[in-house]
């Protein structure tokens, strides 16, 4: 049905969206065409509200389907399930283009600012704004604030920014 690559690949995404237990429920729709959330819960052993859950979650970023029905005796709703692995490469490429926006905003912010910094690892470091306002004493610690340049930061988030854009590119 899917081929190994595109296999590990849900595999990741359903552990980031839901660990261990979205790998199962992912095992068992892997399996099967349609299935209903009591199916599920009854064949991965996961509770019901955990297995719907991770359906909603998977359904937000549609890689499942639902199908509803309505159970002529009880007259409640019936959902059925099924995997939609095509939609895994949209979802990731979604993905990316948010994680390319905050990383450009977060080195838009990196070029904008001077920082500083009281070499403690318990502190953070602050930009110039705020130790101005500080008078260049550390509001933690109180030791004296000096000159933290960010050269590195800007160049680690603009080697990411452009592989991020090059791999939305191809």
């Amino acid at each position: 049905m899917l081929s190994t690559i595109d296999d590990a690949t849900l595999m990741k995404v359903a552990s980031a969206l839901g660990e261990e237990e979205a790998v199962k429920l992912i095992e068992y729709l892997k399996g099967v065409d349609e299935t209903t959330d009591d199916d599920i819960a009854n064949k991965t052993a996961i509770r019901l509200n955990s297995v719907r859950k991770i359906l909603y979650k998977l359904y937000d970023h549609s890689l499942v389907s639902l199908r509803r029905t309505r159970d002529p005796k009880t007259g409640w709703f019936i959902f059925h399930w099924k995997l939609q692995p095509s939609q895994l490469e949209g979802f990731i490429l979604s993905q990316k283009r948010r994680v390319l926006e905050k990383l450009n905003v977060r080195l838009e912010y990196e070029r904008n600012h001077d920082f500083y910094f009281c070499n403690s690892t318990e502190c953070k470091r602050v930009p110039f704004e705020e130790a101005v306002e500080l008078v260049f004493h550390c509001n933690v610690c109180g030791k004296p604030l000096v000159h933290s340049g960010n050269e590195h930061m800007v160049s680690k988030l603009t080697e990411k920014v452009e592989v991020l854009r090059k791999e939305l590119c191809e």
